[in-house]
């Protein structure tokens, strides 16, 4: 259930910011669709400079560049849309195989 609801938010999210972008793009007629790491760092930037401190520092460095770098410059509409669509997924596939293990009488 709570899978669900994060993946629906998710994936709402996806499509606000894909109509957004649609929005721009018809104002101004250049398709410049907006990068998750901006979209971040518009919403809140400490939270994005504490999350690259902490995985630079704690994790490890190349997970930071060049993977997370590597998402982060990606269209944030396609990001949001395709982690929804996973995180649905992966939550019906859960709820799918733990209903076969449960006894439902005739």
């Amino acid at each position: 259930m709570i899978g669900r609801l994060v993946g629906w938010i998710i994936f709402l999210a996806g499509l606000a910011v894909l109509a957004h972008d649609v929005r721009d793009w018809i104002d101004t007629k250049h398709w410049a669709p907006v990068a998750l790491g901006q979209l971040w760092f518009d919403l809140d930037r400490s939270s994005l400079n504490l999350v690259q401190a902490v995985v630079q520092r704690y994790i490890h460095p190349f997970l930071w560049d060049p993977i997370i770098v590597t998402i982060l410059l990606c269209w944030a509409f396609a990001v949001l849309l395709a982690l929804g669509a996973l995180i649905l997924a992966l939550s019906h596939w859960r709820t799918r195989r733990a209903g076969r293990f449960t006894h439902r009488p005739s």
